[in-house]
């Protein structure tokens, strides 16, 4: 029996933290298995084990959030604050990506025949697809800042509607990112210039995926009337993560396209 005395918040501690944390170690150790023996169930069964608990753990921050009414304000500035943390650490994987590329660009080495692209690298034309992309990414900003407007003037269809446009747009960009990797005329073991491009692009996809199942999750939280005009931190975090992703692309198509143009 619970003494008077006693902090509530010891009775409803989150088994997630730690088990997400052990498999996320379980999960790097089998990746260093797989790229010095082969591919094994470990690394299948980390992953899918990584899946369920983020699962699990946002379902019970959903339910803390909306039916138990537990993230007050100061909750909310906390959950904030972790997200600005999360982008910044996001940043700077960026930033590596484009230190390799400008370092090696603008100095090539006598490996890559002191070039850059290197010679018989057939690169994209960067007003072709990379433009439509770089259009459609900007669209879907503007879209999601429709759908945060008309969220905050509490006007249901035309938030739904808006957020549906900007989930089209974003599976619009991945079909076309794909259409453009099965056109290219390089590879990723194509010297540093195929993996500096494929490994930027490649993670930037990742993000617009994981961007995509952000909205998709808050369009559903929307449709079931879970956000309002005045509690929408979910939809809020989503926004913050978005515009981040098309703040890169901008940056990822002057530097890896229009650059080596």
């Amino acid at each position: 029996m619970m003494k008077m005395n006693q902090p509530f918040f010891i009775l409803t501690l989150s088994p997630w933290p730690i088990l997400m944390a052990m498999n996320t170690f379980n999960f790097m150790m089998s990746n260093i298995m797989m790229m010095n023996f082969k591919f094994n169930n470990i690394l299948l069964s980390n992953l899918l084990l990584i899946i369920l608990i983020s699962i699990t753990w946002w379902r019970d921050i959903i339910r803390e959030s909306t039916f138990q009414g537990k993230h007050n304000f100061y909750i909310m500035n906390l959950i904030k604050l972790s997200m600005i943390i999360f982008i910044m650490s996001e940043m700077l994987l960026f930033i590596s990506f484009f230190w390799n590329f400008l370092h090696n660009s603008l100095a090539p080495s006598i490996e890559l025949g002191m070039n850059w692209p290197p010679k018989n690298i057939i690169f994209f034309n960067p007003l072709l697809i990379p433009l439509l992309n770089t259009i459609i990414l900007l669209t879907s900003s503007f879209t999601v800042t429709l759908t945060h407007f008309y969220l905050l003037n509490n006007k249901k269809k035309k938030t739904i509607m808006f957020m549906m446009l900007t989930i089209l747009l974003s599976i619009y960009f991945l079909i076309l990112q794909i259409i453009e990797y099965n056109q290219a005329l390089f590879t990723f073991s194509d010297s540093i210039f195929g993996a500096s491009f494929y490994m930027a692009t490649g993670f930037h996809g990742i993000h617009v995926i994981i961007g995509t199942m952000f909205l998709l999750v808050n369009l559903n939280r929307m449709i079931n009337m879970h956000l309002s005009f005045i509690h929408h931190i979910s939809f809020e975090l989503a926004a913050w993560y978005w515009h981040f992703i098309d703040i890169i692309w901008l940056f990822l198509y002057m530097t890896f396209y229009w650059w080596n143009n």
